[in-house]
């Protein structure tokens, strides 16, 4: 299996209130590095799994409504958890539905998705499924 993989980040602020996360019950921020991995059985007729250009604008635009927000305001969110690993899923669903729709314009060759958030240098979390 071939992947092509992009990079992003966002910067958020949030609060997760239960006791099982201790100190982050409270309002904090958070930078994460955010990877999306692209993977297809095959490369094109030009040796290309996608076209990175595309694959980073995509990822751009999903990040975009999260960048500098407090996702405890976010009406989707409402009742979530916000966590590294709800996160992922939620950036694979919108990410997933850009490749659906043609964005990255891989005539249905990307198969799997993986997104992976970077919230340190000593902890990440990441969602891969099939498209």
């Amino acid at each position: 299996m071939f992947a092509v993989e992009v990079r992003d980040h966002i910067m958020i602020g949030h609060s997760l209130p239960s006791p099982v996360f201790g100190p982050a019950q409270g309002m904090h921020g958070a930078t994460f590095t955010v990877d999306a991995a692209f993977f297809t059985d095959d490369i094109d007729e030009h040796g290309l799994v996608v076209d990175i250009g595309l694959a980073t604008e995509a990822l751009a635009e999903t990040l975009a409504p999260l960048r500098y927000k407090n996702l405890d305001e976010v009406p989707e969110f409402a009742g979530k958890f916000t966590t590294t690993e709800f996160l992922c899923g939620h950036i694979f669903k919108t990410l997933a539905d850009q490749v659906r729709t043609g964005k990255l314009a891989d005539q249905g060759r990307v198969k799997r998705l993986r997104i992976m958030l970077h919230e340190s240098h000593i902890a990440r979390a990441w969602y891969e499924a099939e498209v």
